[in-house]
């Protein structure tokens, strides 16, 4: 065996050992090493507390402008489209709590549910683990690794559970059975891969607050999760703050624009490109008589326009 395979092989063993077989959740290290960018508070098993008043913000940005604001900074593998939802106009946005699941195997499923049990006193399939660790603001992610039939990580039960405990909806690379039933949940959405009749069977948690893979994305535990009809964005903790911030000045930028625009103040070249002070002073005072939208200094103006390529 060359080195290049005995280091793999000795990664995948750690790997495995570390969290996935021996104990389903990432040990609290790991993963304030992966999310060393965070600066903020933590949950108590390290996955970053993305504050509740910056999700509330989040929830009127959109998913466009925040998708510019990664890409500028190099994150390029945020999004990923092609879901089926149940309703189109309820958003789904909060801290991510992570599932990874794999096919079943008997002995590896027999392990992990007698440890579950007897040990750490979990109840029930390997599925409702990760809805126990739940708290108001989460998401539930979950890598079903796509599967239709057979992959309905959620159905009505589940469905009203999930919701009971973090108000929000789930997103899941898997199906949700129950669709009539769910749709009844005031509040609830969930973005999966397609809806079928039949019941979970032959699948097992193999990784809870871990990192997951959702399609072309890389999902960690805390991650700001916006899901909307152009599909779903999963923003590093540590760049939420930037990611709102900025999508909240394009809206007011937007809105002065038309307005100055409109009665002839200035050209549409002038709003967009880089301002004069003189544009800067009068957006200052134009956004001090519309308080619905927030405020600014113009120090945080002049920071969000030296990073302008929108």
């Amino acid at each position: 065996m060359n080195y290049r395979i005995a280091l793999f092989v000795s990664f995948v063993a750690v790997l495995l050992t570390g969290y996935s077989v021996v104990a389903q959740t990432m040990p609290k290290d790991e993963l304030v090493f992966l999310t060393s960018e965070w600066k903020g508070e933590r949950f108590p098993d390290g996955r970053p507390k993305i504050p509740d008043a910056l999700i509330e913000r989040a929830k009127k940005i959109g998913i466009d402008d925040a998708w510019t604001v990664l890409k500028n900074e190099g994150y390029l593998n945020q999004f990923e489209g092609g879901w089926k939802f149940i309703h189109n106009d309820v958003a789904v946005v909060g801290r991510a709590v992570t599932a990874m699941f794999m096919p079943s195997r008997p002995d590896v499923e027999k392990n992990i549910k007698e440890r579950g049990i007897s040990k750490q006193g979990r109840k029930g399939n390997t599925n409702t683990w990760p809805i126990e660790t739940l708290t108001k603001g989460d998401v539930y992610v979950a890598d079903g690794f796509g599967k239709i039939g057979g992959g309905t990580l959620v159905g009505a039960t589940l469905g009203n559970a999930i919701f009971s405990k973090t108000g929000n909806g789930v997103v899941f690379n898997g199906s949700a059975r129950d669709l009539q039933e769910l749709q009844n949940i005031k509040g609830f959405n969930a973005y999966v891969r397609d809806f079928h009749p039949s019941f979970l069977e032959e699948m097992v948690l193999m990784g809870l607050n871990s990192p997951i893979r959702m399609g072309n994305t890389m999902v960690l535990p805390g991650d700001l999760v916006i899901a909307q009809r152009e599909g779903v964005l999963f923003v590093p903790a540590h760049l939420a703050e930037q990611v709102v911030a900025t999508c909240e000045f394009v809206t007011r930028k937007d809105q002065f624009g038309f307005e100055t625009v409109k009665s002839g103040r200035y050209t549409t070249g002038q709003i967009d490109s880089q301002w004069t002070d003189e544009i800067k002073v009068e957006f200052l005072k134009w956004l001090a008589q519309h308080p619905e939208l927030g405020t600014m200094t113009r120090a945080e103006l002049d920071k969000v326009m030296s990073k302008r390529t929108w």
